[in-house]
């Protein structure tokens, strides 16, 4: 089992920047490829980034290129989202996800947190 836990999230202006943290604890942290997804009323768990296991490698689906980064920390065993210029779209619940590949598809992760609100206002 892996448990994830996410802090970070809150209230910012469009324009403004967050970080998400993404801690983890059980299994090795390192062995597992990391994801973040959002989810905002009424709507499908998006893909947002993921992460290789060393972190050399990151995905973006075209939504938040540019202005999303991923980073991981594997002797923290947390995973990073940093997110600039935010939009009134961006708002969701964002959540981390373990996996054993950088999948795009939810449903391809292991193991998920609880999420944590973003909220960008106009």
């Amino acid at each position: 089992q892996v448990q994830l836990v996410e802090s970070g999230g809150g209230l910012v202006q469009a324009g403004g920047s967050l970080r998400l943290s993404c801690a983890a604890s059980g299994r090795t942290f390192s062995n597992y490829n990391m994801g973040w997804f959002r989810q905002a009323p009424g709507k499908e768990r998006e893909f947002v980034a993921t992460i290789s296991k060393s972190g050399y490698r990151a995905d973006y689906p075209d939504s938040v290129e540019g202005r999303f980064t991923i980073s991981r920390d594997n002797a923290k065993n947390t995973v990073y989202l940093q997110m600039k210029s935010l939009k009134p779209e961006d708002t969701a619940v964002y959540y981390c996800a373990a996996g054993q590949s950088m999948w795009r598809e939810a449903g391809m992760y292991d193991y998920w947190g609880q999420g944590t609100q973003v909220t960008v206002s106009s």
